[in-house]
């Protein structure tokens, strides 16, 4: 599988593993391992996780099933994201939810997902949501930091719209750093990347799109969904067409876009990855790819 370049020491496979629910995977240490094997088996090397994720136990598991096979950490790229706080049995004075995104909190952060995941150094940090209560200049000095001591390789965003990216990337006055990544919503079915602009502004700056949820969490597969009713008839009809899965389609969807969105995987069927992975080798019609944009948006272009 071919690799997209994030900076100059990191690169991302085309299609990301997401780890949001594998605590409900029910997997062993061990299950877990082969798992990760047979993503790099198949090209899929870049991990996505974030300190939060399975109420703070995701990134410990991960770490334990790494450690099975150490030779992996250099087969992978790890991407885990920061800033969120909520109430946990982990860390009982953590009592509220809120946003933290100071420099004390940051740098916490990494330190424990350096731990949890037993690595040296994180590929790409990411600040999970901005903050209303957010100090722009304080939240780059920490990341840049974090860069200089060797335990973030780059770091970027997530669920950053364009206003509040630039608020981070005024405060980067050292060419050496730059914002390479904005992780937000995109799929079939949740557009609003494309019609608030934030694909358009992230492609004119050349910062990564990963994109979480491409599959709507599942819904563009159910049939009794509002929404899916209007695009799910067209995915079947383009999978029959190119002989194919809908899930292919879907990805093939993504890669079509000069922006090279990357979509990150939620699941944990191989059998699902693999039906993804085959949508890179799919080139779809401009007027299928239409075809799906007007379907999940309801109406027609002007």
């Amino acid at each position: 599988m071919e690799k997209v370049s994030i900076n100059q020491h990191v690169s991302y496979s085309k299609i990301i593993q997401g780890f949001y629910r594998a605590d409900r995977w029910h997997m062993s240490k061990q299950e877990l391992n082969t798992f990760i094997h047979q993503l790099v088996a198949r090209g899929v090397t870049t991990m996505d996780h974030a300190d939060i994720y399975g109420k703070y136990t995701v990134e410990q598991m991960f770490g334990e099933a790494l450690k099975l096979s150490p030779h992996l950490r250099e087969k992978i790229e790890i991407v885990t994201k920061c800033g969120i706080v909520q109430p946990n049995d982990i860390f009982p004075d953590q009592t509220a939810h809120r946003y933290d995104l100071s420099k004390k909190h940051i740098t916490r952060s990494v330190d424990r997902a350096l731990k949890n995941l037993g690595v040296d150094s994180i590929d790409t940090l990411l600040i999970h949501r901005p903050s209303p209560l957010m100090k722009p200049c304080e939240i780059t000095e920490a990341l840049q930091d974090l860069v200089e001591e060797g335990k973030v390789k780059s770091f970027g965003v997530s669920n950053f719209r364009r206003s509040q990216y630039e608020l981070l990337n005024d405060c980067l006055k050292d060419d050496r750093f730059h914002i390479a990544v904005n992780q937000v919503e995109i799929s079939p079915y949740h557009l609003d990347a494309f019609h608030d602009g934030t694909i358009d502004d992230m492609y004119k700056d050349d910062v990564k799109l990963m994109a979480w949820g491409p599959f709507a969490g599942g819904k563009l597969f159910d049939p009794t969904d509002k929404k899916s009713q209007r695009v799910l008839p067209v995915l079947e009809r383009l999978a029959k067409e190119y002989n194919t899965h809908v899930a292919s389609i879907i990805v093939a969807w993504f890669h079509k876009h000069p922006a090279s969105i990357l979509p990150i995987l939620g699941t944990h069927r191989i059998e699902r990855v693999d039906q993804a992975i085959h949508g890179l080798d799919i080139s779809l019609k401009d007027q299928d790819w239409f075809d799906i944009y007007t379907a999940a948006q309801g109406y027609d272009i002007p």
